[in-house]
This record gives structure tokens, C-alpha cells and sequence, in this order.
């Protein structure tokens, strides 16, 4: 479980890093301007590392499906050398994402307006700046955005309405234990794929309200998942009481 935080919490630094910076200086300018070369570099850092969390997401509910559902073989089948190769795929299969986002916006010509209505570059803003009929790069990019976020979003609810399932056969309090495990997880996934699947699942067109749903998932969701995992962690909760119990004692002194 904490070897897939890790990589969860990378992921979530370096997406929200890809975003957050930027848009702090841009908007602190009155004139905000990016060069060619880092708009598109900021646009394969944030589905790198998007897609990246969405894959470690799958994977961290195949560790709670396997924790919950077949406890007494969890440390053969979940053993270092497969989390090792599974986090390996997941980085390969987001670089790959990404690459393939990135070459479909770079063979459209780009000579007319330069003015994106967006605070940081992605595709959709990015292609009505193109010099040419988008319409099939368009499908091809939905297909391919929208296929990893309808497809994860479905295993994961897939995996976790098995889970839920086999609570059955369970204790009240095996039961218990389990519930709060994959509600903190539910809760992740909901907030993140709920305003992707809006965003990336859906023709060229683009809305007023495109914008503000961004923040939930470039900004809100990489803030609140911290704060959702380590409340629902019970050796962090403790840490904390023990923490704040010595606070405590030496302000009392």
C-alpha cells in the first residue's frame, strides 16, 4: 500500500507542479506569455503524469481487492518484484499516452491565432489554433483520452463493486476495516474522474465552464487526496495524537 502512495504522491507533485507554478506567475502578469516548445512541453508533463495517477489509481484497487478478497496469498501474489513491474507498466503506458498526444498535436500547422483561452496548455484550447481542420485529430485525441478515463473509471468501479461483494462472507468488523479502506479511494476516484470524463470525453467543443471544472482535477483533487489518505490512515492518525500529545506536555512545562 505505501510503495503505491509513493508513486501516488509523485505523480500528484509532479502534475500539479506541471500547473500550479505557471499559473501563479501568470497570473501575477499582466501580459502572460509562453513560448511554442514549453506550451507543449507542459502539455505532455500534465497527461504524463494525469495519466500516470489514473494507472497507480488501478492498481492501488487490485492491492485492496487482493488485500481483502484473498488475504492469505496477498504477500505472494502482491510481492515487491510485481509492484516493481506494475508501477514499471504504468509509467511505460502513461509515456506512451502522452507521446501519442503530443505527435497528433504537433502535425497540425499552427500559423493564425496565438492566444489560448485557458490557464495552461492542453489539447482542446491548443487545437483551435490550428491552421487546418482538426475534426480527426480531434477523434483521435477523444479516443484516446477519453478511452483511459471511461475504461479506468469502469475497471475501478468494477473492482470495487467485486469488493464490496465479497464483504459479505465477512465479519461486522473485517467489514468495518474494509469499507473504511476503499471509501478513501471511492472518494479519490470520484473527484478525479468525474470532471475528466466531462473534460476529455466529449466532441470539440469547448464551454464557459471548461475552466473552472479544470481546477478540480489540476489543483483541488492533488490538495485533497493527501488529506483524504492520511485521515483515513490509522499509524498516521496515531502519529499525530502522539505528536500533538508532546506538544502538549512541553507547553505545559
Amino acid at each position: 500500500m505505501y510503495f503505491f502512495l509513493f508513486h501516488l504522491s509523485l505523480s500528484e507533485t509532479c502534475f500539479s507542479t506541471s500547473i500550479a507554478p505557471r499559473m501563479i506567475v501568470d497570473a501575477l502578469l499582466k501580459n502572460a506569455t509562453i513560448s511554442f516548445s514549453e506550451c507543449i512541453v507542459q502539455v505532455f508533463s500534465f497527461h504524463f503524469f494525469g495519466c500516470l495517477e489514473i494507472f497507480i489509481l488501478i492498481l492501488m484497487a487490485l492491492d485492496r481487492y487482493v488485500a481483502i478478497c484473498k488475504p492469505l496469498h496477498y504477500m505472494t501474489i502482491m510481492s515487491r518484484r510485481v509492484c516493481g513491474m506494475l508501477v514499471a507498466v504504468a509509467w511505460v503506458g502513461a509515456c506512451v499516452h502522452s507521446l501519442a498526444q503530443i505527435f497528433l498535436a504537433l502535425s497540425l500547422p499552427f500559423c493564425g491565432p496565438n492566444v489560448i483561452d485557458h490557464y495552461f496548455c492542453d489539447l482542446q484550447p491548443l487545437l483551435q489554433l490550428a491552421c487546418a481542420n482538426t475534426y480527426i485529430i480531434n477523434l483521435l485525441l477523444v479516443s484516446n483520452s477519453g478511452a483511459v478515463c471511461s475504461l479506468s473509471f469502469v475497471i475501478l468501479m468494477f473492482s470495487y463493486v467485486v469488493i464490496l461483494y465479497s464483504l459479505r462472507n465477512h465479519s461486522a468488523e473485517g467489514r468495518r476495516k474494509a469499507l473504511l479502506t476503499c471509501t478513501s479511494h471511492i472518494i479519490v476516484v470520484i473527484l478525479l474522474f468525474g470532471p475528466c470524463t466531462f473534460i476529455y470525453t466529449r466532441p470539440a467543443t469547448t464551454f464557459s465552464m471548461d475552466k473552472f471544472i479544470a481546477v478540480f482535477y489540476t489543483l483541488g483533487t492533488p490538495l485533497l487526496n493527501p488529506l483524504i489518505y492520511t485521515l483515513r490512515n490509522a499509524e498516521v492518525k496515531s502519529a499525530m495524537k502522539k505528536l500533538w500529545s508532546k506538544n502538549s506536555i512541553s507547553d505545559d512545562r
